[in-house]
């Protein structure tokens, strides 16, 4: 499902969030950071993320190509409609609400000027177990997965400062076109296959999705082709479809 962002302004953050609290959730991950609030002011952001946020589960989240995560306010009212509830900034677990802008749509490999920060567009997000448990919405993870709504991770290509109202500005887009929606749902092999060629830095995490693609349609994966970049990537979340 793709949809233009009619916000008719210029994009920005609405809020900047981080961690409030962590949570007891069951499991083998026994606790989660994802708990996110809006704090005032300017926030640090490095190369592993925001000043004041964290990871709990490190095996599975976090790492320099998901040091930040952006959701688009229009994806959280779309959202709040349909749940008939208000899902405020941080809700989803995201760093950045956005407004103005198609963030699922976001092209991998796109930089954005934000604050004095530079950031890259790395990866989907794929929802996990964890994320279902504190939604407390039934089959939240296949519905956030069909929906395809996923915001995107980013890695941090210059450090600095970020605060709500900062203007988002794309500084560069890659001409292969290829979104976080299209790694994350798969549909095209061909592109995928391009992505990885014309992306050389992209991230374990989402060689280890197309790889999942590929044995989805019974066919070879071009990452077999394609050597992975220099740059480390973070491991892939879990994958639950209930």
């Amino acid at each position: 499902m793709r949809r233009t962002d009619d916000h008719p302004g210029p994009a920005r953050v609405l809020a900047v969030c981080v961690v409030h609290a962590e949570l007891i959730v069951p499991g083998r991950v026994g606790r989660t950071a994802i708990d996110k609030r809006p704090v005032p002011g300017r926030v640090e952001v490095g190369p592993l993320g925001l000043t004041g946020d964290h990871v709990c589960n490190t095996a599975d989240h976090g790492g320099v190509h998901q040091a930040v995560y952006a959701y688009a306010e229009q994806d959280a009212r779309l959202w709040a409609a349909e749940l008939g509830r208000e899902l405020p900034a941080g809700w989803f677990g995201e760093n950045l609400r956005i407004e103005g802008m198609a963030v699922s749509d976001a092209v991998v490999g796109a930089r954005w000027a934000i604050g004095d920060t530079l950031l890259e567009v790395s990866a989907p997000r794929v929802p996990c177990a964890t994320f279902g448990h504190v939604a407390g919405e039934a089959r939240w993870v296949k519905r956030f997965a069909e929906r395809a709504h996923t915001g995107a991770y980013l890695r941090v290509l210059e450090a600095g400062t970020i605060g709500a109202g900062d203007r988002v500005e794309v500084v560069h887009q890659p001409g292969h076109g290829i979104t976080v929606r299209d790694v994350f749902t798969g549909g095209d092999m061909n592109r995928l296959a391009t992505l990885l060629a014309e992306e050389p830095t992209i991230s374990d995490d989402v060689r280890m999705q197309i790889d999942r693609h590929a044995r989805r349609h019974g066919v070879f994966s071009p990452t077999a082709a394609v050597p992975a970049g220099a740059v480390p990537g973070g491991n892939v979340e879990d994958e639950v479809a209930s």
